[in-house]
C-alpha cells in the first residue's frame, strides 16, 4: 500500500479559504493543500489558520493531495476585520517586507481614517508602509492640490508616498523600484485600482477589473482571495481582496497611541505620562499639539475612533 510522501517545505502562494496552493522549495511543483489537524494561533482569534506568505511543512498522499502539517513561526503578519459577524480577524498575509496601500482622493475617496487604521495596524506588527496615490489622470486641479496636501502630511510622518496612474502607467516605474526584490502586500479599498495596477506590473496575468459605479462612485470586489505573484523584476507581490475596515484586535486601548508616530512622540511630554489617554486630561501635550496644529486633526480623529473601538468592546479580546 502506498504511503504519504516525505515532509516537504514551501511557501503558501494562494488561499481560497478552504484550499491553499503551496510552492515547494528547490523549484518543486505547486501543490494544492488542505489543513491537517487544527492550528491554534498564539494571541489572535483568526478566521483563517493559514495565510499567503506562510512557511509551511506539507505531506502529499498517494492521490496527490497535499496536507499542511505545520506552520513556521511568522516574522510578522497584517490583519483586517473579518467579513463575517464573528468579531474575529482575518490575516491578509504573513512574512512581509512591506505593505503597499493604494488610495484615491476621488473616484472613490479613501478616508484618512481608513489610511490611519491601516498604518496603525502595520506599525503594531512593524511592517513598513508605502502609500500609493492612484488615478492621478482623473483628478481635477483642486483634487490634485488636496492629494499633494495629504501626501505632505504622511511624508512629514516618515511614510513613503508615490503618486501614479495605473491606467496610463505614469509614475509606475517609481513603484516598480520600490517593489523590486521585496515581499510586498498590495492592499486598499475596493475601487482604488489595485487590479489595474497588478495588470500594469504583471501584464500577462490579465487580472479582472471592474467598472466604478457611477451612482455611488464606489468599487466592486474583483479579487476574491489572496495570491502571491512573482515579479519579473525581482520580488513578490501579494494581491488581496478589497477591504473595508480595520479593527484593533490585539491592541490594548492604552497601546493605540504607540502606533501613531507623532502622538507617541508628543505623549512623552504629558503630565500623566503613560496613563494619559490624550482625550480629557489637563496638561495633555497631545491635545495641546492638536490645538496648535502640530498634530493634524484628521490623525487625532482617527486615534479617537480607534479608542472608541476598544471602549465599545467591538472586538473580542484575543487569546
Amino acid at each position: 500500500m502506498a504511503s504519504e510522501s516525505p515532509v516537504q517545505k514551501g511557501i503558501v502562494i494562494k488561499s481560497t479559504g478552504s484550499w491553499y496552493t503551496v510552492r515547494t522549495d528547490n523549484g518543486g511543483p505547486l501543490v494544492d493543500c488542505k489543513v491537517k489537524g487544527n492550528f491554534r494561533l498564539k494571541g489572535i482569534r483568526s478566521t483563517n489558520p493559514v495565510a499567503v506568505g506562510d512557511r509551511v511543512s506539507i505531506v502529499v498522499n498517494p492521490e496527490g493531495k497535499g496536507f499542511i502539517q505545520e506552520i513556521e513561526d511568522r516574522r510578522n503578519f497584517i490583519v483586517r476585520k473579518a467579513s463575517n459577524l464573528s468579531k474575529q480577524s482575518h490575516i491578509l498575509a504573513a512574512n512581509l517586507d512591506q505593505a503597499v496601500l493604494v488610495v484615491t482622493v476621488a473616484h472613490p475617496e479613501t478616508s484618512t481614517v481608513f489610511i490611519d487604521r491601516f498604518l496603525a495596524g502595520a506599525e503594531a506588527y512593524r511592517i513598513p508602509v508605502v502609500l500609493v496615490f492612484n488615478k492621478t489622470d482623473l483628478y481635477s486641479d483642486s483634487e490634485l492640490r488636496y492629494m499633494e496636501a495629504v501626501k505632505r502630511l504622511y511624508e512629514s510622518l516618515g511614510y513613503q508616498c508615490v503618486s501614479l496612474s495605473a491606467a496610463t502607467g505614469e509614475g509606475c516605474g517609481v513603484l516598480q523600484n520600490i517593489l523590486q526584490d521585496s515581499v510586498s502586500l498590495l492592499s486598499g479599498n475596493s475601487g482604488v485600482g489595485k487590479s489595474t495596477l497588478v495588470n500594469r506590473l504583471l501584464p500577462h496575468l490579465e487580472v479582472k477589473t471592474a467598472e466604478i459605479s457611477s451612482v455611488h462612485d464606489t468599487g466592486m470586489h474583483t479579487t476574491t482571495f489572496s495570491e502571491m505573484y512573482t515579479l519579473p523584476f525581482g520580488g513578490y507581490l501579494i494581491d488581496t481582496p478589497g477591504i473595508k475596515g480595520f479593527g484593533t484586535f490585539d491592541i490594548e486601548r492604552e497601546e493605540v497611541a504607540h502606533y501613531f508616530r507623532e502622538i507617541f512622540t508628543q505623549s512623552e511630554e504629558c503630565r500623566f505620562g503613560v496613563g494619559c489617554t490624550h482625550t480629557h486630561e489637563p496638561g495633555c501635550a497631545v491635545r495641546l499639539a492638536v490645538e496648535e496644529h502640530r498634530i493634524a486633526e484628521s490623525r487625532y480623529a482617527s486615534y479617537l475612533s480607534m479608542l472608541d473601538d476598544k471602549e465599545e468592546g467591538k472586538y473580542r479580546a484575543a487569546y
